[in-house]
């Protein structure tokens, strides 16, 4: 699959409005292609109870499934100024267990799979083994 990083990036950008980012003023979107050809879109979330908040990649991943399934190909993240943002620890744990095979993340060093932002990742495959 041929992927239009350019395109794909400006989904996440077009909706950074609907970020609720008052606290930090930090509003964060996110865009990925679906291996059924669908390109989902998420954003931040924050709370007054700081640790309540949703990052970007979790309301992506709710509309994942809200909108059918399926596993994640492509991912891009941005920030307020719609640049590559890469995302954290445990957004990467939770765009792993979603993830394609191979799955494409454009970082702020280029793109990479999510194996390699993610390495000797542990997943539902684990717990299978055990």
């Amino acid at each position: 699959m041929q992927i239009d990083w350019q395109a794909l990036t400006q989904r996440a950008i077009d909706v950074l409005p609907h970020s609720y980012s008052p606290y930090s003023e930090f509003p964060v979107a996110a865009a990925a292609i679906c291996d059924d050809g669908r390109i989902i879109t998420g954003v931040n979330v924050e709370n007054a109870s700081y640790g309540l908040g949703l990052c970007a990649e979790c309301s992506l991943v709710s509309e994942l499934f809200r909108t059918g399934g399926g596993k994640l190909v492509a991912f891009a993240c941005v920030d307020g100024k719609g640049e590559a943002l890469m995302p954290c620890g445990r957004c990467r744990q939770l765009l792993y267990e979603h993830s394609a095979e191979g799955m494409l993340l454009q970082t702020i060093s280029g793109i990479k799979t999510i194996n390699e932002v993610l390495p000797d990742a542990f997943g539902p495959e684990d717990l299978k083994n055990k």
